[in-house]
């Protein structure tokens, strides 16, 4: 489509992120190269738990093993722009990872092969997560070192072909007694059963048939950060197709190596970085919601949300469960009492990391619309020491095409009026001399629903968002933190029987 005349284009500068010694530069490989992580010196050695089949946990030494010295998958030095060298661990984060496992919890493969060939879905699954979740919890009983900074759960690719969501059951499978249809597991979980075995039958049919989520969800408990990670990601070659050719696709040893690396460094240690120049006493809020399967009512929903400090710290926390699906305008809309309550715990939260000081501004970032009592609730949450915003982020169909070889530059942004524009989160970065997506990219519709707030400074926000995916090392992401996960994490906070914890930190879900 063209761009209306009255639309008012810029480029929008690339947000810094500061690194060890209070260095700033753009690219979070470079900076973590040359000036390691911001919390740089707060732990003296990363305890390593890894939980998974004899064969996976020696793959995974191997793995950790690799990972002490440098990675290099560039095929040509051009590739060294966007495909860097990854130095090794200690050499990056300034802390040791391994090689020597603090923790090495294995599976027998006989019972995990017994887990997998389980005629019923919920079943299946629910018996594999049991048995990563009796072996962790064994070792925390029985072992006198139980203090773990993370645990790898490593992941053979038979779990993730039998126990994901639309997996069907395998040749030969062999039912599990007694076994009970979902319509019937469903109804006894509504009205139990005056028969202990029918009720404890119908337990694993309360989870979703997920492993990734359910597994997430299950060792919230633990208080210990997780990783998974797939034993093609570790030793693709060990999987080979009838042609010799690995059968499972993954990027290149160095970039497995800078993206698996971070993430447990955040997970474990400290934050890799940090944005540079971001304002103080700003705080951003991304709110999703998600059906529960288990819910009868079909009109009834989880809202998750995920609060952003300014310091790059990140909170996850459930509002209540409710009839949010409206059938009216097919969206989502919390009461106005909900609503109040997911503000509160947002401003507490900051509070309680901020010496019990509120936020000054509140950005709330929604892929839906709101309505007016809504935000009456969102406004009577904050205190009037708090100003609130509603942004609404979606995907934008425009399309624009160059004359040049590259698309538009990454932060390139079009004011469309003064509460609304597009932003380029994807596209050519100088730095790395190439296109970081793999079609002429769409940018993001920004539109400020409700509240004050100045179009341009909300997309310079929006962009910084985009460089604290602490999950992966990317020069940028395509979606701001506040919204990446938060699918994945409404996922995890609705895959099965979770009472009211306390907001937990939000490397426990990524």
């Amino acid at each position: 489509m063209r761009l209306m005349k009255t639309m008012k284009l810029l480029h929008l500068e690339e947000p810094s992120l500061r690194f060890g010694l209070g260095q700033s530069v753009d690219d979070p490989r470079d900076g973590l190269t040359l000036f390691g992580p911001l919390d740089s010196g707060e732990t003296t050695a990363i305890k390593v738990g890894a939980v998974g089949t004899p064969e996976g946990i020696e793959r995974f030494e191997r793995w950790l093993e690799r990972l002490q010295m440098p990675i290099n998958s560039a095929e040509d030095p051009a590739e060294l722009n966007f495909r860097p060298i990854f130095p090794g661990f200690q050499a990056v984060f300034k802390v040791p990872l391994g090689p020597k496992l603090h923790a090495r919890v294995e599976i027998p493969t006989s019972d995990l092969t017994a887990a997998l060939s389980i005629h019923s879905h919920h079943e299946r699954v629910y018996s594999a997560v049991t048995l990563y979740q009796a072996a962790i919890e064994e070792f925390r009983r029985d072992e006198e070192r139980s203090n773990v900074d993370i645990w790898f759960i490593v992941v053979p690719p038979e779990v993730k072909r039998l126990c994901s969501p639309k997996s069907i059951a395998p040749p030969r499978s062999q039912s599990s007694l007694p076994s009970l249809s979902l319509k019937q597991a469903r109804r006894y979980i509504a009205a139990p059963s005056l028969f202990i075995e029918i009720n404890q039958a119908t337990v694993p049919y309360e989870y979703k048939p997920d492993f990734h989520e359910q597994i997430k969800s299950r060792l919230l408990t633990i208080g210990t950060p997780i990783q998974l990670i797939q034993e093609s990601t570790l030793a693709p070659r060990d999987f080979l197709n009838p042609f010799g050719m690995p059968k499972y696709s993954i990027d290149r040893p160095s970039t497995v190596a800078w993206n698996l690396s971070t993430a447990a460094y955040y997970k474990a240690s400290g934050r890799p970085w940090k944005l540079e120049g971001i304002r103080e006493g700003v705080c951003y809020l991304g709110i999703v919601f998600k059906r529960d399967p288990t819910e009868s009512d079909k009109r009834n929903a989880c809202c998750a949300a995920q609060l952003f400090l300014d310091s790059g710290d990140g909170v996850v926390f459930k509002g209540n469960v409710g009839p949010w699906y409206s059938e009216a305008d097919r969206q989502f809309h919390l009461s106005p009492d909900a609503a109040s309550e997911i503000v509160t715990k947002a401003i507490e939260s900051y509070k309680a990391k901020s010496n019990g000081a509120p936020p000054f501004e509140l950005f709330i970032h929604g892929k839906m619309d709101i309505s007016q009592p809504e935000w009456e609730g969102f406004l009577a949450g904050a205190s009037d020491e708090t100003r609130v915003t509603f942004v609404k982020i979606r995907p934008s169909g425009t399309k624009v095409f160059g004359a040049g070889k590259f698309p538009l530059p990454r932060g390139t942004a079009a004011e469309i009026h003064a509460r609304s524009g597009l932003l380029w989160t994807v596209g050519y970065v100088p730095r790395l001399q190439t296109f970081t997506g793999k079609e002429v990219p769409s940018p993001l519709q920004v539109d400020i629903v409700r509240g004050e707030g100045e179009i341009v400074q909300v997309l310079k926000d929006i962009l910084a968002l985009t460089k604290l995916n602490y999950n992966a090392c990317l020069f940028g992401d395509g979606w701001p933190v506040t919204l990446r996960f938060a699918d994945s994490v409404a996922e995890i906070l609705t895959a099965g029987p979770r009472a009211g914890e306390p907001p937990l930190p939000f490397k426990f879900y990524i």
